[in-house]
């Protein structure tokens, strides 16, 4: 005779993956955010150094990201994206 725990276990087994799933997509819109901020810039000719760059890429924040992004709309170098100009 089962103890019910099956349930149970059952239960927070597909809560880790769940879990697992919305960190998945969050760091994948991470990812691309950064893609397309320098996408943006290259279209737009602005010459992007390496640690900008890198800068870019490492970012996780996607609220930054998001202010990063909408300001490489416009910038004329990419410290503007970075609000260091």
């Amino acid at each position: 005779m089962g103890t019910g725990l099956s349930h149970f276990r059952g239960f927070v087994a597909e809560s880790f993956r769940d879990e697992g799933r919305a960190e998945g997509r969050v760091e994948g819109r991470v990812e691309g955010r950064g893609e397309d901020i320098l996408r943006i810039l290259a279209v737009r000719g602005v010459e992007v150094p390496d640690e900008v760059r890198q800068r870019i890429t490492g970012c996780k924040d996607l609220d930054v990201l998001d202010v990063w992004f909408e300001r490489a709309i416009t910038a004329s170098t990419a410290d503007a994206v970075l609000g260091e100009d």
